[in-house]
């Protein structure tokens, strides 16, 4: 699906650009990186959005009533106004794919292009990319919380808006679930969806039972029940298992119950010796019901008997952290036909940036395969055998690996305007992020108090950065 989101910019990008064509400068040569601080518990995030990015970068034009929109605010040159009507990227940007594990600080998708397209661009592509990376990242936490138990997204009715509802839903497959409540995702993006029937077809009818027979004529061989409308322990799961009971007379197999609410972990444990008695070993137990990382945690220490879990608002708006807070910050600017590194400063040391024309790797362990640690390098810049590792303000911290792999994290996607990259189909995302996760030791995935991954900085970034705070 195919859509012109040019217009989707703040006014000051516009201003900026207006500024940036007016005084003659337009043309310059910039870089930006787009990274993420950290926040809280999260110590990896789950990279997604670059499929839709290079939808945004392949359809950027500004429309005629754009123009003249844009005309009627009064604030642009008209000669900018023109220039904005034959309008398209001419950069390159370089991205990490989507699955790829990603860590505080670190690059994660860089836009080199003559400035007044790369400062364009900034709003659009933190959109995209802060949203669906935080949502998969949830996803992911949730489903290792799950612990091999399978998690269908149930969240479109509580996400803020269409966009968020479709493309949450598509961030928390490539975050770790198995499928979504939403058809218009399951349509778009080829992914399984799950549904069963609400409390109101079970309110609908006289009794309990009565919904339940009603269902399962009409699905004989996808009854799955909804048993908590009434009282999940006195009638639900008694009139559900009846119902089985007529199935498999007819030569049908129920598919299992829901619970939505209660106890779930009390609740499953006595659904399960139900169903067994009345012979049912093998239907499910789904349990959903404002469930997140920390319920599931809970859950599997109570020795919950859930088999899959549908999670819905705590997943779709992450709630416990709302936002990435992804930053899209300047590293290179051409003066005078001359490339030269900035950075932003701070007093607080976490918000001072990393200058230059960078690239990204990410080093394993040889005899083990695992990661170690990434590092942040000068494009260009050789890394030589041994490697010695060094904090980046914790100089006296030092890793020496005299064996080791690099891998370049960051991927050429578009190359002076021209789309180079071809975007994997969703499934392929979820094979690579399920296989980058087996590359990492437990402690840096745990789900409290993980052990801090090391990003470092390359000894030619480090010099360039203490060169810049030292002219300050």
């Amino acid at each position: 699906m195919q859509r012109n989101l040019t217009m989707m910019t703040d006014l000051y990008q516009l201003t900026m650009m207006n500024g940036y064509f007016v005084n003659g400068t337009y043309k310059n040569t910039a870089v930006f990186d787009v990274f993420f601080r950290r926040k809280g518990q999260m110590n990896y995030a789950v990279s997604a959005g670059l499929s839709q990015v290079v939808e945004y970068i392949e359809n950027l034009r500004f429309e005629k009533e754009d123009i003249e929109y844009l005309r009627s605010l009064n604030q642009f040159d008209e000669g900018f106004l023109n220039y904005l009507s034959k309008f398209k990227f001419t950069g390159d940007l370089y991205s990490v794919v989507e699955g790829e594990l990603v860590f505080p600080y670190e690059p994660t998708l860089i836009v080199k292009a003559p400035i007044i397209e790369a400062q364009f661009v900034e709003t659009a592509l933190l959109n995209i990319v802060n949203h669906q990376t935080l949502i998969a990242t949830k996803a992911s936490r949730i489903v290792k919380a799950a612990d091999g138990k399978k998690v269908v997204e149930f969240g479109l009715r509580r996400a803020q808006g269409p966009d968020a509802g479709i493309y949450g839903s598509r961030a928390s497959i490539i975050g770790g679930c198995s499928g979504t409540s939403n058809v218009l995702a399951g349509q778009m993006f080829d992914v399984d969806c799950k549904g069963t029937h609400s409390h109101s077809w079970v309110m609908s009818y006289a009794t309990e039972l009565d919904a339940f027979r009603a269902f399962a004529e009409i699905y004989p061989d996808n009854c799955l029940l909804l048993v908590d409308t009434y009282d999940s322990l006195r009638s639900g799961i008694p009139n559900a298992i009846t119902v089985f009971k007529e199935l498999k007379a007819k030569g049908h197999k129920p598919v299992g119950i829901r619970l939505d609410s209660g106890d779930l972990a009390y609740l499953s444990k006595k659904a399960r010796k139900m169903l067994d008695e009345a012979g049912f070993n093998d239907a499910i137990i789904f349990a959903s019901g404002d469930i997140d990382e920390n319920v599931l945690q809970q859950l599997n220490l109570q020795g919950a008997k859930t088999d899959v879990y549908g999670v819905g608002t705590k997943l779709i708006t992450s709630e416990d952290m709302p936002s990435l807070g992804g930053v899209y910050k300047l590293s290179q600017i051409e003066r005078g036909g001359k490339a030269y590194p900035v950075m932003k400063f701070s007093d607080s040391a976490e918000k001072i940036t990393n200058p230059g024309f960078k690239t990204l790797y990410r080093i394993y362990e040889k005899d083990s395969g695992k990661a170690f640690a990434d590092l942040i390098a000068l494009e260009g810049e050789k890394l030589p055998k041994p490697l010695t590792l060094t904090h980046e303000t914790e100089r006296w911290k030092t890793t020496t690996l005299k064996d080791y792999e690099a891998r370049k994290l960051l991927q050429p996607i578009f190359i002076k305007g021209k789309l180079v990259y071809e975007c994997p189909a969703l499934n392929e995302s979820v094979k690579y992020r399920e296989a980058e996760m087996e590359r990492f030791w437990d402690e840096y995935k745990r789900l409290a108090n993980p052990h801090v991954y090391k990003v470092d900085l390359s000894d030619g970034l480090y010099e360039l950065k203490q060169n810049l705070l030292n002219k300050r």
